[in-house]
């Protein structure tokens, strides 16, 4: 199962965990911008929207921005053929709007449920969205929610690393995502629908 590896404002460095994911991980590929520095969130969304359909099944996992952007995608695209998500420290673009050119694109934060397996991990010193924010969206995505503690922005500064607590998260996922595909394989195959 591929996983695409989806990072927010300037990418992620080498040292991210998510650039170490994509260096380890048999089946990752990073989702690529054409500005990391510039976010614009209908270029972004088109981006990541062509690489699920070259990749129908799999697992997102976005950083920051990128976790709101793959939020953006499932509400404009909710039969896009998507795996599952590890949404990790969402921003909220209004909290950075007047800062950054281009975060304004990505507000509001789409509040439709996403018709996927998803979990959303947040910390409590995150200075780009608020734990209680973070857990009320995951709530209205009606994915799983995580509160990583005293994490920060969950990213190299704040000392993660290759972060294993969130690859168990990952394999998480992609477990439930093959039970899930199993399922539907015995429903077709059978004619009946199984609880």
């Amino acid at each position: 199962m591929t996983v695409l590896i989806v990072p927010g404002l300037y990418g992620s460095e080498p040292a991210h965990w998510q650039s170490r994911w994509e260096a380890e991980l048999e089946r990752a590929e990073r989702v690529q911008q054409e500005n990391w520095d510039a976010p614009e969130l209908s270029a972004w969304i088109d981006s990541l929207r062509r690489h699920v359909l070259r990749r129908p099944g799999a697992i997102l996992v976005g950083h920051s921005l990128g976790a709101t952007l793959i939020a953006h995608l499932a509400a404009r695209y909710p039969r896009l053929p998507i795996g599952g998500a590890l949404l990790v420290a969402p921003a909220d673009p209004q909290l950075r709007a007047s800062r950054i050119r281009g975060i304004s694109s990505f507000g509001p934060v789409p509040s439709e449920p996403f018709g996927f397996p998803a979990i959303v991990v947040a910390s409590r010193t995150d200075p780009y969205m608020e734990i209680e924010r973070a857990r009320v969206i995951a709530n209205m995505w009606e994915a799983a929610f995580i509160d990583a503690g005293d994490a920060g922005h969950i990213n190299v500064a704040s000392g993660h690393g290759g972060w294993p607590e969130g690859l168990r998260l990952l394999d998480q996922l992609i477990l439930k995502r093959s039970t899930q595909a199993r399922l539907s394989h015995i429903e077709r195959a059978s004619g009946t629908k199984t609880q």
